[in-house]
């Protein structure tokens, strides 16, 4: 990767092609190096000079944006051509867009449904530049093979986790991907609730709930207010709102608020997980996933002073290592494990609480 990130824009409208081209045409570190109309274009242009980053428009006539992207991996099986999918507020939309996620995407943008044209675009400009730096600086940084995991910093454990009563899970930037891969192979391991918070725009994570519902077999709903938390069954907070728990260790509800964002963030992870400290003390069990920025990291704190247990994405695994890495800088982690193994590692945390 070279020291601009070079990006193709692929959008089916003229004047949305035009709109991203300027988004990025004043970064010193982007360059646009074109932009296609379809999919088939797409491909041609990404085989003769390949971009380090594609803008993929989700719904396009002929060969749709999911198409594209399953075209793209067959010869980009490392993941060195990152690609961001855009797309529409529509139920369509949202659903095709997890597809997406699920299939090699690293992350997405809305495009504008409201406000003034020079303010979404803004916006939208805001985004996308965060987003690409976010894949590009992540790829860069990424450890060589040779090298060993980085582990967790250790900071002396006077209190063991108790019996596990509710795993808690914090994502952004990569965590649909994430999420899509560790949640079967938890729910396959463990009956206690899940909470997640995935940072996703309004409209997104109703559909996410329903792909991880199919995924992993396990009853998956968008959580709403006051709902009684229940083991085998996971709960994804709604975009646009904190989701808490409230009542008792024995007996928790679910609590929706309207808040101010934490971390530039609603739901915001630490909120979640501060709740879950206040709640469940040592029984609380949390899991940082990929994504960028620090939500997480001070209640993931919060957890650990409770008597709870912390476990963090590995860098290898990770499509940005904001999150569980300032987690693990802040000494507020127990294990850090590559993703596939952080189902097995948390199955033997609940199985060391039950044994106490």
């Amino acid at each position: 990767m070279s020291d601009r990130i070079t990006v193709l824009v692929v959008d089916d409208s003229r004047l949305f092609r035009t709109a991203l081209e300027e988004a990025l045409s004043h970064e010193n570190d982007i360059s646009v190096i074109g932009s296609a109309f379809s999919g088939d274009k797409a491909l041609e242009m990404i085989r003769q000079n390949r971009p380090d980053v594609v803008t993929l428009d989700v719904e396009m006539p002929g060969m749709d944006g999911l198409k594209t992207l399953q075209e793209i991996r067959k010869f980009n099986p490392a993941g060195s051509i990152g690609v961001i999918m855009v797309s529409a507020h529509t139920r369509r939309g949202a659903q095709v867009t997890i597809d997406a996620l699920n299939n090699g995407a690293f992350d997405f943008i809305a495009k504008p449904s409201g406000g003034t044209a020079e303010a979404s675009l803004a916006a939208l400009r805001q985004d996308l530049i965060t987003k690409i730096r976010a894949w590009a600086t992540s790829r860069r940084k990424l450890p060589s093979p040779a090298i060993a995991p980085v582990a967790a910093p250790q900071r002396p454990r006077t209190i063991l986790p108790g019996h596990v009563r509710a795993i808690v899970i914090g994502a952004s930037t990569g965590g649909p991907r994430a999420l899509s891969t560790l949640l079967p192979e938890l729910c396959k391991r463990v009956e206690v609730p899940i909470l997640i918070v995935q940072h996703m725009p309004t409209g997104f994570t109703r559909p996410l709930a329903e792909s991880l519902e199919r995924l992993s077999n396990r009853k998956t709903i968008e959580a709403a207010e006051g709902l009684l938390i229940e083991p085998k069954t996971v709960y994804v907070a709604p975009a646009g709102r904190h989701l808490l728990f409230r009542g008792t260790a024995v007996q928790p509800l679910t609590r929706l608020t309207d808040q101010p964002p934490e971390n530039g963030c609603r739901p915001s992870v630490d909120v979640l997980f501060r709740s879950a400290a206040a709640i469940f003390g040592s029984g609380a069990l949390a899991i940082i996933l990929t994504g960028m920025g620090r939500d997480g990291t001070a209640g993931l704190g919060a957890i650990r002073r409770a008597g709870g247990c912390a476990i963090a994405q590995d860098q290898a695994s990770s499509v940005v290592w904001g999150m569980p890495g300032s987690a693990v800088e802040a000494g507020v982690i127990d294990q850090v494990e590559p993703l596939d193994r952080i189902a097995a590692a948390a199955a033997q945390i609940i199985t060391r609480g039950k044994a106490r």
